[in-house]
């Protein structure tokens, strides 16, 4: 039975495997992770912080650990949006994060390298809701 197009061609070879896209610990996003707001490429590394899963630009996450900071487990990988901030007793800020697929909260500490207005924009921004805000402290 004939074969269709070209009997003279050559057999393909096969395809090299391309780890260097974005494989885990090998490639050119090795060392770094792309904002999904701002698409800026941000370095793993960061000071005051092990595990950097949020852009020190615009404060924005992607939903990637699950239980322990750093394990990198969970299955959703939705938008995390920067709702506020936290203070903890011994005077450390934490940004308060809610996934925008599964609406689950978490907590995580801020860099070195953050930028401070978003940050501040975030600590003012009870002061900025007005009447509802007052409402809510009147009633706690």
């Amino acid at each position: 039975m004939p074969r269709h197009g070209n009997a003279n061609r050559r057999p393909q070879r096969p395809q090299r495997h391309k780890d260097v896209l974005h494989g885990l610990g090998s490639g050119h996003r090795a060392n770094d992770f792309r904002c999904v707001s701002c698409r800026l490429d941000v370095p793993l590394a960061a000071p005051g912080t092990a595990h950097r899963n949020h852009c020190p630009n615009c404060l924005a996450s992607l939903h990637v650990d699950r239980r322990v900071p750093g394990d990198r487990a969970a299955d959703c990988r939705g938008r995390m949006e920067a709702l506020g901030l936290s203070v903890r007793a011994d005077g450390e800020w934490l940004i308060i994060h809610q996934c925008l697929s599964c609406g689950e909260l978490s907590a995580n500490r801020i860099a070195g390298d953050d930028n401070p207005l978003p940050l501040l924009r975030l600590a003012v921004r009870p002061l900025r809701a007005g009447r509802r805000a007052e409402r809510t402290l009147l009633d706690l």
